[in-house]
């Protein structure tokens, strides 16, 4: 069949019932871009713009074997990793990119939602740095994710952010891609991490819309630049660039 041999992006996450954010705004971006997805769902929940009212968390069996069907089934050049929720999933997300080193993948490490609910169980989070963020090809928190998983306060300005990003590169993570959406000021910048070169920053006016699901966007465009073999840098680039024209469309 012709659609097995398209381009796709394995996306890995949870369901967002009010369409915001998740697996729907992942395929939404990447369709946007010109591949496929292709599904594995870790958890449904019940919610709106507002507010997360409900979440059922699928087995981790169920998880990897998705993975695993959609990988066998398709042309897969990326996976991109959104909500896992248990650290049983954690693990089994990790065992299937272990079978799979040649498919770049770009973990949105999804800890609490927009009305602060937590998405990630606190004990997972040790799982995902040691089990899960060398596997992967970019890492990309924003700032109060970055925090949690470096056990710190957010940081409060560029240097004190890349400090946090450098204690997640020698904990395993290959490269991260700080988001600056939480800090302030009139211009956003993302650093992009890498323990081979320099720090390089991506800056932007800082709109004043506000909209869910920019991380899950972002990252399902980077994956799916990357999945065109793209290098890391330009896909992020191209990934930016985007989510920018994206607000800006949605702010009009």
């Amino acid at each position: 069949m012709a659609l097995r041999r398209e381009t796709h992006v394995l996306v890995v996450g949870g369901s967002d019932s009010s369409g915001g954010a998740g697996i729907a705004r992942d395929i939404e971006t990447i369709a946007s871009i010109g591949a496929r997805t292709c599904l594995a769902v870790t958890a449904l929940t019940v919610q709106t713009h507002e507010a997360v009212m409900q979440i059922h968390h699928s087995p981790p069996s169920l998880v990897a074997d998705q993975m695993r069907a959609a990988l066998k089934a398709n042309e897969v050049a990326a996976i991109k990793i959104g909500m896992l929720a248990k650290a049983e999933i954690v693990a089994a997300v990790a065992a299937v990119l272990r079978e799979n080193p040649q498919v770049p993948a770009v973990l949105d490490p999804v800890l609490a939602s927009t009305s602060g609910r937590a998405l990630l169980e606190a004990g997972a989070i040790a799982v995902m740095k040691r089990n899960l963020m060398p596997l992967c090809r970019l890492v990309t928190p924003n700032l109060i994710e970055l925090a949690l998983l470096v056990g710190s306060e957010p940081a409060v300005d560029e240097d004190s952010a890349v400090r946090q990003g450098r204690e997640l590169l020698a904990a395993g993570a290959r490269a991260l891609l700080i988001k600056g959406g939480h800090a302030s000021g009139a211009r956003s910048t993302d650093i992009l991490l890498c323990s081979d070169h320099e720090p390089v920053r991506f800056d932007a006016p800082r709109l004043a819309t506000s909209m869910r699901g920019t991380g899950c966007m972002l990252a399902s465009a980077i994956a799916a630049h990357l999945a065109k073999a793209s290098p890391l840098e330009d896909s992020v680039r191209k990934g930016k660039r985007f989510v920018f024209e994206k607000l800006q469309q949605d702010s009009r």
